[in-house]
């Protein structure tokens, strides 16, 4: 699924706590992440969002945590595993073509991609993948840095995504980001 796979030694970086004074996990997914779903994250790097949603299910509900780089899910299920949090969510390892979801078909009702889309070279089979697995209702969040990201190549990425039926329901405020929140209205 990769383009341009961000090194997994980076992740150690990018789950630094100072992170948290730009981009709180708490903050950023109160307004979504309520107990009893079913969450789908793509690129999860070593939990800087997976651990506390994890929490955020408060015993409810389940994550799946999909990574390309084997190095990063062992990082997060240690980390899981000393927070308590290892039953709240399953890890899986994807390809360079599967996300290895075909399992979770109607049954998200979160999909969370910070920082990752950027990286997939064939954003169509990407999406198309998460779009099976997402209840009518469903929601994906994604999260674009502005560094990576070009605003015409957001755009483009958000036309790609109202032409398989999902629509913008808000753009919510992240440092230096590009965001939106999609509706999944045919799954």
């Amino acid at each position: 699924m990769s383009e341009h796979v961000c090194p997994w030694w980076l992740g150690y970086l990018l789950a630094n706590p100072i992170r948290k004074l730009f981009a709180n996990p708490e903050k950023i997914l109160a307004p979504y992440v309520k107990p009893g779903m079913k969450i789908l994250e793509v690129g999860p790097g070593m939990g800087f969002f997976t651990i506390p949603m994890a929490k955020m299910l408060n015993g409810k509900g389940k994550i799946y945590a999909v990574d390309l780089q084997e190095k990063m899910l062992s990082v997060l299920n240690k980390k899981l595993r000393k927070k308590g949090l290892s039953e709240r969510v399953e890890t899986r390892l994807c390809s360079s073509d599967s996300l290895n979801i075909q399992d979770l078909n109607n049954q998200i009702d979160l999909t969370i991609l910070f920082c990752v889309v950027h990286e997939i070279p064939d954003k169509a089979h990407f999406f198309q993948q998460i779009n099976k697995a997402m209840k009518p209702g469903g929601k994906i969040f994604i999260v674009e840095p502005k560094g990576h990201v070009s605003k015409k190549d957001f755009e483009e990425m958000l036309k790609l995504l109202g032409d398989m039926s999902l629509e913008v329901e808000r753009n919510p405020k992240i440092f230096n980001s590009y965001t939106v929140v999609m509706i999944v209205k045919n799954a």
